[in-house]
C-alpha cells in the first residue's frame, strides 16, 4: 500500500505548518493511505516526539512508491535530507520570510531565513510538482526556477475557532472597551510597531476607553519584544497587552472579545489569521503587502499607506460604528465562503492525484 509522507523543519501544537501537515495526514489516514511526519529533532516539543519521526529515519521508512511532501519555510536540515530520499517527490511551499528583518534581532533567525533562500533555489528541479498555498508564493517558486508550479490554498479548520472559548478571557475583556486584535507570532516583518503607532492615535485622540491585544509567541525574539514595550512605554500608552502564545480556547476566546482585527504586516506568504479574524466576525482591516490582498480576496479594508491618524478613524468607525461594521462584515461573509466552496482538500487530492495509487 502506497503511504503518503511529510517533511516538517519543525513541529509543534500552534505552528500553522504544524496543523496543516497533521490535517494532511488525517486526509491520507482517511484514505488508507496514512504515513509519518518527520522533522529535526530538536525542532520538536517533546510532548509531540511520539507523533512525528526523527527526519534522519526517513530514508529507511519511505519507498520508491511512496508520496514525500516537503513543507519548505525556512533553512532546515530536511531540505537537504529531502534531494535523496526514495519516493514521488513533492513540495509544499509557504514562503521564507526575508532574512533582513531579523537581522540585528536575532542573528540565528536571520541565518537560518538565509539558509532556507539559498535551499529554495537549490531544491529547484527536485521535485515533479510544486504546491504554493498562494499565487504570491507560486511566483516566487517560478521566479527561483520551478516548473509545474500549482496554487493550493491550504487546508484550514477555520470553524474551530468559533467553539468553547475560555470563560475567564471573555469575562475580562467584555467590560465595553474598545479591544483591537492582532494574531501572529511577534516577529519584525509583521511590523506590530505599527500597531502601537496606530493604537496611540485611537486612544490619544479618539478613544481613550481602548485596548491592543497581540497573541503570538515570542519564543526567540525577546529582544524585538522589549524594543515593543519600550515603544509602548515612550508613547504612554494603556491597556496594551502581550499576550504570547495561548491554547485554542483562549485563541477562539480573544477572537471572540475583539471589536476590530489590524494587520499591519509587511510580509505574509498566506495570512491564516486573517481568515480566522472573518470567521470569527471581526471587521478586518489589512496593509497591502506581499500575498495579504490576494488573502483577503475584496474583503475588509486593504490600505496602501500607514498613515496613522486616518487608520485611527478608520479602526474606531468599523468598531463602533455598526453600518460600516455590517458592510465589512457582508464581505467578510462573502470571503470565507468563496475560500469553503474552492475546497482546498479537493484541490489537494486532484493535484496529487496523478502521483496517487488508486486504491
Amino acid at each position: 500500500m502506497q503511504r503518503v509522507h511529510q517533511l516538517v523543519a519543525g513541529y509543534s501544537k500552534g505552528d500553522a505548518i504544524s496543523n496543516e501537515a497533521r490535517k494532511i495526514r488525517d486526509l491520507f489516514r482517511e484514505r488508507g493511505q496514512g504515513g509519518d511526519i518527520f522533522c529535526e529533532l530538536s525542532r520538536t516539543l517533546p510532548e509531540l516526539r511520539k507523533d512525528a519521526q526523527d527526519v534522519n529515519t526517513a530514508a529507511s521508512v519511505i519507498r520508491p512508491e511512496d508520496l514525500v511532501i516537503l513543507h519548505l519555510s525556512i533553512g532546515s536540515e530536511v531540505n537537504e535530507i529531502f534531494p535523496a530520499l526514495p519516493g514521488i517527490k513533492t513540495i509544499r511551499y509557504h514562503n521564507v520570510t526575508p532574512a533582513h528583518y531579523f537581522k540585528a534581532l536575532n542573528d540565528h533567525i536571520a541565518h537560518q531565513l538565509e539558509r532556507g533562500r539559498q535551499q529554495l533555489r537549490t531544491l529547484a528541479g527536485t521535485a515533479v510538482l510544486n504546491m504554493a498555498d498562494s499565487e504570491y508564493n507560486a511566483q516566487e517558486l517560478r521566479e527561483a526556477g520551478y516548473d509545474n508550479v500549482q496554487v493550493s490554498p491550504l487546508l484550514l479548520e477555520l470553524r474551530r475557532l468559533t467553539d468553547q472559548p475560555n470563560a475567564e478571557i471573555l469575562e475580562t475583556f467584555s467590560d465595553g472597551m474598545l479591544n483591537i486584535l492582532f494574531v501572529g507570532r511577534c516577529a519584525p516583518n509583521k511590523r506590530i510597531e505599527d500597531l502601537l503607532h496606530a493604537f496611540y492615535y485611537v486612544q490619544k485622540y479618539i478613544e481613550p476607553r481602548s485596548r491592543l491585544l497581540h497573541v503570538g509567541s515570542f519564543a526567540g525574539t525577546e529582544q524585538y519584544l522589549a524594543m515593543l514595550k519600550a515603544i509602548a512605554r515612550d508613547l504612554d500608552l494603556k491597556n496594551v497587552n502581550f499576550v504570547g502564545s495561548v491554547p485554542e480556547d483562549h485563541l477562539c476566546a480573544y477572537y471572540k472579545v475583539s471589536d476590530v482585527f489590524l494587520c499591519m504586516s509587511e510580509h505574509e506568504g498566506f495570512g491564516i489569521p486573517l481568515l480566522e479574524a472573518m470567521q470569527a466576525e471581526i471587521p478586518v482591516l489589512a496593509y497591502a503587502s506581499a500575498a495579504v490582498p490576494e488573502t483577503m480576496g475584496g474583503a475588509g479594508l486593504v490600505f496602501h499607506e500607514k498613515l496613522f491618524d486616518e487608520l485611527a478613524e478608520w479602526i474606531v468607525r468599523a468598531g463602533r460604528d455598526p453600518q460600516l461594521r455590517n458592510a465589512i462584515l457582508q464581505t467578510q461573509h462573502q470571503r470565507i465562503k468563496a475560500y469553503e466552496t474552492s475546497n482546498p482538500d479537493a484541490r489537494l487530492l486532484d493535484l496529487l492525484a496523478p502521483y496517487l495509487t488508486t486504491l
